[in-house]
């Protein structure tokens, strides 16, 4: 995950509190020890380093995940796709801020890419992968399971009031504020200059038991030929994505609302319906670019409604 997490308590007794919020961020921390693809010590990092020899042995939990996420997979028609380190690594956005691969290079690594290069063998709870190479990476949907599992927890110690954040790209509004019966977080346009063009923010989502994740192209990325390559990949072509600037993903599991955010971006305009209707009240909004007229652009929604 390597990304901040935050959370906000309302409640009668800070001490309690306190003690509540440092139990949830050291479950977040006990997970990230699980998940990470970048601490060596990590399940993810064990079955990426000996799966394509043996099976691996994973904890419950990590297993269901991954279950999980070969579901998403097949739902989003291969858009969400946790094998995609071969492509980021190829790219260069594996701890860099990208590279031009050779043609060769990204079909190469698109052969190691695919949930049917991964048996998931329930009996025993174990990974093997079908070749060498293949690498499974959690951060489209890691942020967004810790994030629920946090959430769970608060409402086990009896925590009724919160919000509670991953990297700002995804937040769960727990309950309500006092002075208000729902949490209400700003969408911002992916451009400090489009904020000042247009109104000061895209969207205003109000929350109360549920989940909003924002999928974006901006953050990592690199310039070739006067074209912007960012560091969101679609597994199935092997390519950047292009076209759709962000997109953003209101639902009750914050694990779902991650994944499919990203699923919503690499699919784009065409694949907006079909992934805005995976889940009942599901809300959805796309933002983006017109091919006709550059530096405008079209604003799909489902529920998350544009300020006007």
């Amino acid at each position: 995950m390597a990304t901040r997490f935050e959370i906000l308590l309302h409640g009668e007794n800070p001490a309690w509190l306190r003690a509540a919020g440092e139990e949830v961020l050291d479950e977040v921390d006990r997970l990230e020890s699980q998940l990470s693809l970048y601490r060596p010590t990590s399940e993810i990092a064990r079955v990426n380093w000996l799966a394509a020899r043996e099976p691996v042995r994973v904890s419950p939990n990590v297993f269901r995940l991954l279950q999980h996420a070969k579901q998403l997979h097949e739902e989003t028609g291969g858009a969400f796709d946790i094998t995609i380190a071969p492509l980021v690594r190829c790219w260069g956005f594996m701890g860099g801020t990208g590279q031009f691969p050779e043609a060769e290079a990204i079909e190469a690594a698109r052969a190691k890419v695919g949930m049917k290069q991964i048996q998931l063998n329930a009996d025993d709870c174990t990974v093997r992968f079908a070749q060498e190479g293949v690498m499974i990476d959690l951060g489209a949907i890691g942020k967004g399971y810790a994030v629920e599992r946090a959430v769970e927890l608060l409402r086990e110690t009896g925590v009724s009031s919160a919000l509670f954040h991953g990297g700002t790209s995804t937040i769960y509004g727990l309950g309500h504020p006092p002075d208000s019966d729902c949490w209400k977080v700003a969408l911002e346009y992916p451009h400090p200059e489009e904020e000042q063009k247009r109104a000061r923010h895209l969207a205003t989502v109000a929350l109360r038991d549920e989940a909003l994740s924002v999928s974006a192209i901006w953050g990592r990325s690199f310039v070739k030929e006067g074209k912007t390559f960012g560091h969101v990949l679609d597994p199935r072509s092997g390519q950047p994505v292009c076209g759709t600037l962000m997109t953003a993903v209101a639902l009750p599991s914050a694990t779902e609302t991650d994944a499919l955010s990203t699923a919503l971006l690499v699919s784009g305009e065409a694949g907006f319906e079909t992934i805005s209707n995976l889940r009942p009240k599901m809300r959805t909004l796309m933002l983006a670019e017109t091919s006709d007229s550059p530096g405008t652009y079209n604003i799909l929604a489902r529920g998350l409604m544009p300020v006007n």
